[in-house]
């Protein structure tokens, strides 16, 4: 479930809409050995291909996850619109998977009881030195909280950008706030402790290809993963 909101993804992949006159537009993907989303695995080796345009502030975007390695991956195709002005951001994010309530996988299906979507708002705020961003699901196949009611799932992270020898790094905290089975957490719990490292590799005179590594780990479930990927954009 990638990274979120519009706004929030941009970041994470280096992306960002800024308010300018002209319409802005995204073509990239990823390739990655693991599928790693806020501290939990959602899959194998994966392609993960992003389309987005921007226009002073306002962004759309496209984001999937298709697995290559493991047939049995759940695949994923995310919808997401958001704002940002200075260093504010807004943003929802319509998420699909091929499983989840509807045994039939239909994207189309949006029933309260039946449906394979979430829904996902956001609010951020980028201080410069930090970005601080919140994350709530509001509807679709939410989790649950202890008393089987919707969980109304969510997602606080704390986001550090700096750069050391000649890297992009990025050192990530993040949390759940309470109970929620879309996290597999039973209260307040930390899931995602994490530091990632961007470089270009200069291929020829006019080419260079993004990689990035990433070790990420998640105290509530006890889990760590090693990350590496690149990234191929005109």
């Amino acid at each position: 479930m990638k990274k979120i909101v519009l706004t929030a993804m941009i970041f994470a992949m280096g992306m960002s809409a800024t308010a300018q006159d002209e319409i802005e537009t995204t073509v990239s993907t990823d390739f990655v050995n693991e599928y790693i989303w806020r501290g939990l695995k959602l899959g194998d080796v994966a392609v993960q291909p992003t389309f987005g345009v921007g226009y002073k502030g306002l962004s759309l975007s496209a984001w999937g996850s298709y697995g290559l390695s493991n047939s049995n991956d759940v695949k994923e195709f995310d919808i997401t619109a958001a704002y940002s002005i200075g260093g504010l951001n807004i943003g929802v994010t319509d998420y699909w998977f091929s499983e989840g309530l509807d045994p039939d996988s239909r994207y189309f299906k949006y029933d309260t009881h039946g449906t394979n979507h979430v829904f996902e708002a956001n609010i951020g705020y980028d201080f410069g030195p930090v970005s601080l961003q919140w994350f709530t699901n509001f509807a679709g196949n939410d989790g649950e909280n202890k008393d089987g009611d919707r969980a109304y799932s969510s997602y606080v992270e704390l986001a550090a950008p700096f750069k050391l020898a000649g890297v992009d790094w990025t050192a990530t905290a993040a949390a759940v706030p309470w109970a929620s089975t879309y996290y597999g957490t039973t209260g307040f719990a930390v899931t995602n402790l994490a530091l990632r490292a961007t470089k270009d590799i200069k291929l020829t005179d006019s080419f260079a290809l993004p990689v990035f590594a990433q070790v990420a780990g998640n105290p509530c479930s006890q889990k760590a993963y090693l990350v590496f990927g690149f990234t191929l954009q005109p």
